[in-house]
């Protein structure tokens, strides 16, 4: 079979975190030191970090995982991340914009800030942001062998800001060779990636990198000027095997991105095009050891992240008007400890440091650390687990969280799951001691339950999940617009608040369907109530701000020929609101992406693809605007 065939078929991604594995019987850390060499990617779908922090197949737990490898990357085409996030069930996402415009990714309706981003294990959230997210505009595909996705609370295992989610990313291509694609299309975009993984002796390097640009289109909607994006990346692994049981290992990230914006003009009140200009600059890296002996599993590892943001707005000079530095240090064990073949102790401990400064906020700081035990039970037919973590915040103190889930096969080829879930996220330095800060705030604590069903018999697989996720004390920003009483006294500009309660409650679906070698389709449904229910607020029963109650991913693909892939993606989600008090309405919309690719050789892929097709005008935000039709052709290689 052509390599660019296994590259680049679909296999049912947004099934692999529920379904029942091939019974082959594999302890991950088997394969914890193994190195660098071309393998069975497939199997990498069926395996996931997130529920304990270690390498675990995803049918022993009972945590809800979306699992894309490589193949559903490559199939994906382009470098924009949310086109291959929207295959996940209870996903949404807004952006300010074109692809590298600021991008949020909302999980079962929690805020974009509560959701954990890892990139090769380093928490790159932004200590400077506001609310300490994640920018996803600022992460491409073209490094990218594999994503996982948890849609549950999960602070047990990875402490504050786990309370929406954990995304995590990996760079890691796990097989020997040296790659590249370029890719061209509209609004004068440029795309290009490469990398190559080799083995040196004991030494496993990986190096790869991407460069994208745009001319774009303006980001506000009523604006006629073209804003343009430019952003390049490059990614360094070592990985070295010191003895059969020890292994060092070192990455590093760095990314470089420039971003035109659109704003508010004095003495202007409509947004519109502007001479605005944002310049981003995240490094980040870590370095550690693994050790596996014959029933322990250690590794220890220290990583830090920085995030420098400077903004430009050229009618008032060359100088920057904001400038923001974000950073975080962790130092970190984790390990496993295997009492019998079905007894299994996860455990770790951290420490944390966090720091920001911005051109008008002296530098802050503060530590937090954190430890947390879970004990699994793996049986035949039962998996359960029960972990307990506790956090020690420099300014909040002391917080316990508990988490437990359990999966089970009734029968042959069904199984259920069930997981509860809590978590803490402490305010964000911003949040406390900016301009806009309030040092009262207290921090955001959830309670996250899901229970689902999964049936996988052979070319046929479906799933279905209903959770709720309960928050207090969630932060809000209060803008205090001609507002001089209260919270706002004294804060002109606004400040940040603890809202009472806000629940989200849903429903998720999946199925995929191999009906033969040629036709593959597949679909992704979420129901999503996310509501305010703070009694006594003048919003209370109000929709929470960008989540849409219905969202859908239709897909299919069809090889007509050897070598020759057809496929096409349906996005529909219906209408939302864009702020709290629900009087400004973004319309519901379906679009619709076609793709195809031709293995012209072993070596050679052709590939294009057509968005928005039928040149859909929407908004995932209020006033910001989105692609219309576009088009992109690309040729990718692999020696």
């Amino acid at each position: 079979m052509r390599i660019f065939k296994y590259l680049v078929s679909s296999s049912a991604p947004v099934l692999a975190g529920f379904l029942a594995v091939p019974a082959v019987a594999q302890d991950a850390s088997e394969e914890s030191l193994e190195p660098i060499l071309i393998a069975d990617q497939a199997d990498e779908t069926y395996i996931t970090v997130l529920a304990t922090g270690e390498r675990e197949w995803t049918t022993f737990t009972g945590v809800a995982v979306s699992v894309f490898d490589v193949a559903d990357i490559a199939s994906t085409q382009g470098p924009d991340i949310t086109r291959l996030l929207e295959r996940a069930p209870g996903v949404t996402l807004s952006r300010n914009g074109g692809v590298g415009g600021f991008t949020a990714l909302r999980v079962r309706g929690a805020e974009a800030d509560q959701l954990l981003v890892l990139v090769d294990g380093v928490r790159l959230n932004d200590p400077a942001a506001p609310a300490s997210g994640f920018d996803l505009g600022t992460l491409g595909l073209g490094s990218i062998a594999k994503v996982e996705l948890q849609r549950s609370a999960n602070s047990t295992i990875w402490g504050s800001q786990a309370i929406g989610g954990v995304l995590a990313v990996s760079s890691d291509q796990n097989y020997g060779g040296t790659s590249g694609s370029l890719e061209l299309g509209s609004y004068e975009s440029l795309y290009a990636t490469a990398s190559t993984a080799q083995n040196v002796g004991p030494l496993a390097i990986d190096l790869s990198g991407g460069w994208r640009q745009s001319q774009g289109f303006s980001t506000a909607a009523v604006g006629t000027e073209q804003d343009s994006h430019r952003q390049g990346d490059v990614t360094a692994r070592v990985e070295a095997r010191v003895s059969d049981a020890l292994k060092l290992f070192a990455h590093a990230r760095f990314a470089d991105a420039r971003l035109d914006l659109d704003g508010f003009p004095f003495p202007y009140t409509t947004f519109t095009d502007t001479d605005e200009y944002q310049d981003t600059r995240q490094l980040s890296g870590a370095a550690g050891a693994m050790l596996a002996l014959d029933n322990l599993d250690l590794r220890a590892s220290y990583s830090e992240a920085d995030t420098e943001r400077q903004s430009y707005d050229l009618a008032f000079g060359t100088d920057p008007g904001y400038t923001a530095d974000g950073n975080s240090k962790r130092a970190e064990l984790r390990g496993n400890l295997a009492l019998t073949d079905q007894f299994r102790i996860y455990f770790g401990g951290e420490h944390e440091w966090v720091a920001f400064s911005s051109l008008y906020d002296a530098p802050q700081e503060t530590a937090l650390w954190g430890g947390h035990a879970q004990a699994n039970y793996d049986g035949d037919s039962l998996h359960l687990a029960l972990g307990v973590r506790r956090d020690e915040h420099r300014q909040f103190g002391g917080e316990w969280s508990i988490g437990a889930d359990a999966s089970y096969e009734l029968a042959d080829n069904l199984r259920l799951k069930a997981s509860y879930g809590e978590g803490f996220k402490a305010p964000s330095l911003f949040q406390l001691l900016s301009d806009y800060g309030n040092a009262a705030l207290r921090p955001e604590r959830a309670r996250s339950y899901d229970a689902g069903i999964s049936w996988n018999n052979g070319p046929l697989q479906l799933a279905l999940t209903a959770f709720r996720r309960d928050t207090r004390d969630q932060i809000v920003f209060e803008s205090c617009f001609m507002v001089t009483t209260g919270i706002c006294a004294g804060r002109p500009n606004g400040t940040y608040d603890n809202r009472g309660l806000t629940r989200a409650q849903g429903i998720e679906a999946e199925a995929a369907w191999r009906v033969s070698d040629l036709l593959e389709l597949s679909a992704v449904y979420a129901l999503i109530e996310a509501e305010d229910r703070t009694a006594g607020s003048f919003t209370l029963g109000n929709d929470l701000a960008r989540r849409p109650r219905h969202a859908a991913t239709l897909s299919a693909s069809v090889s007509p020929v050897d070598g020759v892939e057809l496929a096409g993606d349906l996005r529909v989600v219906s209408h939302a609101f864009d702020n709290a008090s629900n009087t400004v309405r973004l319309d519901g919309y379906a679009v619709a992406t076609l793709r195809g690719s031709w293995d012209i050789s072993d070596v050679i892929q052709l590939y294009a693809r057509i968005e928005n097709v039928a040149d859909e005008d929407y908004q995932t935000a209020a006033g910001f605007a989105q692609a219309g039709r576009s088009a992109y052709a690309g040729v990718r290689f692999r020696l």
